[in-house]
């Protein structure tokens, strides 16, 4: 069996988890782990049995396919030099700083018939897919993504951090334009937003009301979604789905009965099925779940709530 040869670029918090992913795959070849801290590189490359390097230009020649997980300034010019050269790309979230810099991936990916993915790492969680099938016309929808502050996302605010998840999510299952959008938010504990909420409008008159934090005190990852016939409640933490749906009012009554289907998704690890799906995609020819695409419409409803917070 020929092996698609892959390596990862960033070794740190995600990308060592990457690393580890590739390696459960039977159909890669692991070819190394990259990062500019030698020390680092080393520790993930010998943890996963791979070699390690220390400058992304030696990865060129050598692999197919990459993960690239380095901190967010740095995603439009590594993740350009490997698609440039015809390598396909998965991109950490979010796709890139810039909507400008996106739109160019976007464009080169296409251009060279590459497989450009986006770490929208919350696509794969299995407690979405009962919306797959039984979502038809959502009219409104409720997303809060709550967690305590942590040092390691200092470097983008919580919009880019956690509210993107989200953003994402909506994006994919209301199927009509961005009408407006309004917003507002504040820095708390770093020199970023730590708090927002946006009520993002859209053209078929779908509203939704999106807040993230990281100060708070308690974790959360919900989506409440309404349409004319049902309401749909996901834990995307705990992967606890309940869907109450409207039914003919009984004989006699003046009101429709409400059943409620409750049941839980079984464990999963999301990063594998991530990496998994990249490698398909790959191998197959097919477009990714999460396409360079979706990634730059994402960024570009959270760079508009940049705008209407004013930063």
């Amino acid at each position: 069996m020929t092996k698609l040869n892959v390596g990862v670029v960033g070794a740190g918090y995600f990308g060592k988890f990457h690393a580890e992913k590739y390696t459960h795959i039977p159909e890669v070849n692991m070819v190394g782990v990259m990062d500019i801290n030698p020390e680092r590189a080393r520790e993930v490359a010998k943890k996963n049995q791979t070699t390690p390097f220390f400058d992304p230009k030696q990865f060129y020649g050598k692999v197919e396919a990459v993960s690239i997980a380095v901190p967010t300034p740095l995603h439009y010019v590594v993740a350009f030099e490997f698609l440039k050269r015809g390598i396909h790309v998965l991109l950490e979230k979010p796709i890139t700083s810039k909507v400008s810099e996106a739109k160019k991936l976007v464009e080169l990916a296409q251009a060279k018939n590459l497989i450009f993915q986006v770490g929208h790492l919350e696509r794969f969680n299995p407690a979405l897919t009962p919306l797959r099938s039984t979502l038809i016309n959502p009219r409104f929808i409720e997303s809060h993504r709550l967690r305590s502050f942590i040092e390691r996302a200092i470097d983008v605010d919580v919009i880019m951090d956690l509210m993107i998840h989200d953003i994402d999510i909506i994006l994919s299952l209301v199927k009509a334009e961005v009408k407006e959008i309004r917003a507002t938010g504040v820095p708390v504990i770093s020199s970023h937003v730590d708090i927002a909420n946006a009520r993002i409008a859209f053209q078929n008159g779908c509203v939704a009301n999106v807040t993230a934090s990281r100060v708070s005190l308690k974790s959360m990852r919900k989506i409440r979604i309404f349409q004319p016939d049902a309401y749909f409640s996901i834990d995307f933490a705990t992967r606890e789905v309940s869907i109450h749906r409207k039914e003919p009012a009984p004989q006699g009554a003046f009101f429709p009965r409400i059943v409620e289907d409750k049941f839980s998704s079984p464990e999963y690890d999301a990063l594998q099925l991530e990496v998994q799906s990249f490698v398909n995609a790959v191998l197959t020819k097919t477009p990714p779940v999460v396409t360079g695409m979706d990634g730059l419409k994402a960024l570009e409803v959270a760079r508009e709530i940049h705008k209407q917070i004013g930063v």
